[in-house]
């Protein structure tokens, strides 16, 4: 009742300072006129019939009903039209009261006067700003963008004592703007001339309002502003302008999702909605990074059940306490289990028999499992084995298995173990009747178990150095909700036996990323951080690839989707090698990478 009551006072305010207006507005269009304050009965009959029309039309047009602090073009186009009626309306009394130009000089003058009023506090609160706001002491600021964002910024900056930012000046690369000013600010330069008036003014910290561009052009900006000494700052998203939210609050650090360089992939929600509601949906290694963002996802689909398994109980129990949180209606059950017990699997599939399986169990250290390689078969390759004949015997309708880039002519038995997976998927799918048995194959992915970015965050808060293998590796990089979405995408295209692969843009150097992290955190790279090349660890290559040679392409109505054909397998030899390998593994023999690679002829072990 209070805030009614201030917002009633307000408009009782405003309505009075029209009622000024709408006098003064007819005595200057009487002395425009008449050449002198002339006044007769007709004269008060016209002034009251205007009052009563504008009043009739402001209120019409809702112009009654603003916020001071953020009026703007909407508000002033409301009074054009009021007072372009009012004008109008009056033509039809004027004529016998007074002239049609009394009618136009008062409608013209009214509503500059009454613009005037609307924009009051906005306009006393940039000559405040001006004339007597002190910017000693406050942030020098470099604005990036002189559009809707950089305009917002701008305003919220002028208009607020709370901020202690001075806004010194803008760059936009549209040289139209150059030279123009914002306010009291002046667009300055393009892009390419960041580190130039970074120096020139004195920044300290440059603001990157540009939530409309394409993440390459984000990543070329902060490229050149990392060049200076300035800190960045940047707003999320377009968002940020549809929702009205371009202000200081809302700008947040660079971060290094903002700097690969390539837009996230977009996913047909419909259609993963279409095959995961209603369904039993069984996630294996679902306390994993990848396995838990599937989770989370696949809740939002409602599925009929879904069962979370893994045999690492603290990551489990986490995962299902914050989707029993977040959603109380989902029937949930967390299952702790090792995908390499084949009883056990039989067990759960013959108790809950799902419809669709997301397997996503696996070990995935690269370097551990090169002195482990006897693990990484055990776990990764007949781990699979078991999951995916359980699949088949109990009529899953679609299995996806979660592979990797490292598998195309791999070079560690991780990736050697995860091609090996994708034989097995293929081979299994061409001969079952009821399941469609496909694999995704990514990058790395950002943030996940066993990613570089924490081992890079924990290193630069320890003070360095942050370790690189190598100065020219590189890889293909995707965040956990991109890969996720990959996943279940793909089930929804899954014919049986494919392979699909994200189109990841191109490749970062990780020798870059550490670069960038150290700059986001504020400390200069080699001054503050070392970076530290350590060589090649155990199985690592340059560079990994998404496809072998024999595999070729195709698309899905999903661009940055795409196929890989199946290669042509001899299952004879395939399922007796895999005997052998079973067998071998257990025994602990030394054999292993050995055997491996009689499996899967292109891997090279180091």
């Amino acid at each position: 009742m209070k805030k009614r009551g201030n917002d009633l006072k307000g408009v009782a305010v405003v309505a009075l300072c029209d009622f000024a207006a709408i006098s003064l507005a007819v005595l200057i269009s009487i002395l425009a006129v008449e050449k002198t304050l002339h006044f007769s009965l007709n004269f008060l009959w016209w002034y009251l019939a205007n009052i009563a029309v504008s009043y009739i039309f402001f209120v019409l047009f809702k112009l009654y009903y603003f916020i001071f602090d953020s009026v703007g073009l909407i508000d002033t186009l409301k009074l054009v039209g009021a007072c372009v009626l009012i004008f109008a309306t009056g033509c039809s009394y004027s004529v016998f009261v007074a002239t049609l130009w009394h009618q136009f000089i008062f409608s013209i003058t009214l509503f500059f006067l009454a613009l005037a009023i609307r924009y009051s506090k906005r306009i006393y609160t940039m000559l405040k700003y001006s004339f007597t706001k002190s910017n000693k002491g406050k942030v020098r600021v470099m604005i990036i963008g002189g559009g809707n964002a950089g305009t917002a910024l701008i305003r919220e900056i002028q208009t607020s004592d709370k901020i202690d930012y001075n806004p010194v000046c803008v760059i936009d690369d549209d040289e139209t703007k150059v030279g123009k000013r914002i306010g009291n600010v002046k667009i300055v330069g393009t892009t390419a001339d960041i580190k130039k008036y970074a120096n020139q003014y004195s920044i300290d910290e440059i603001l990157i309002a540009m939530p409309s561009v394409k993440k390459a052009d984000v990543k070329r900006i902060y490229d050149i502003c990392k060049t200076t000494d300035c800190k960045v700052k940047t707003l999320p998203g377009i968002y940020q302008i549809v929702n009205g939210e371009a202000s200081v609050a809302a700008l947040r650090e660079v971060q290094i999702t903002d700097l690969l360089g390539r837009e996230q992939i977009q996913v047909n929600l419909d259609e993963i909605m279409g095959y995961i509601e209603g369904q039993t949906v069984l996630v294996t290694g679902g306390g994993g990074s990848i396995g838990s963002e599937l989770c989370r996802q696949i809740a939002t689909h409602n599925p009929k059940q879904l069962i979370i398994l893994d045999i690492y109980e603290n990551s489990t129990y986490d995962i299902e306490q914050e989707l029993r949180r977040k959603y109380a209606s989902l029937n949930m059950i967390a299952l702790i289990a090792s995908v390499r017990d084949k009883g056990k699997m039989e067990d759960v599939f013959a108790t809950y028999r799902p419809d669709i399986v997301f397997n996503a169990a696996a070990h995935k250290h690269v370097p551990l499992m090169e002195t482990s390689p006897n693990e990484a078969v055990k776990n990764n390759v007949f781990g699979t084995l078991n999951v995916a004949r359980c699949s088949d015997k109990y009529g899953v309708k679609v299995f996806v298995q979660i592979s990797t880039d490292k598998a195309v002519n791999p070079t560690n038995i991780m990736g050697a173990t995860k091609r090996i997976c994708e034989m097995i998927i293929q081979t299994i799918g061409r001969s079952s009747q009821s399941t469609k048995f496909v694999a995704v194959r990514f990058g790395n992915v950002l943030g996940s178990n066993g990613s570089v970015i924490p081992l890079f965050e924990k290193q630069i808060a320890e003070g360095g150095p942050v370790t690189v293998t190598h100065k020219d590796i590189i890889r293909y990089f995707m965040t956990i909700p991109e890969a996720v979405s990959l996943v279940l995408q793909a089930g929804a295209y899954a014919n049986g036996g494919q392979i699909f692969v994200l189109d990841m843009g191109e490749p970062v150097k990780i020798y870059d990323l550490a670069y960038n992290l150290i700059k986001l955190s504020g400390l200069e790279p080699n001054v503050d951080i070392e970076i530290k090349c350590t060589g090649l660890r155990p199985g690592e290559k340059l560079y990994e690839e998404r496809l072998m040679d024999e595999e070729g392409m195709q698309t899905t109505p999903n661009g940055l989707i795409n196929i890989a054909n199946p290669i042509k397998l001899d299952e004879t030899n395939l399922w007796s090698k895999l005997d052998e390998l079973y067998a071998a593994a257990y025994r602990e023999t030394d054999e292993m990478k050995r055997l491996v690679a009689e499996l899967v002829t292109t891997y090279k072990p180091q």
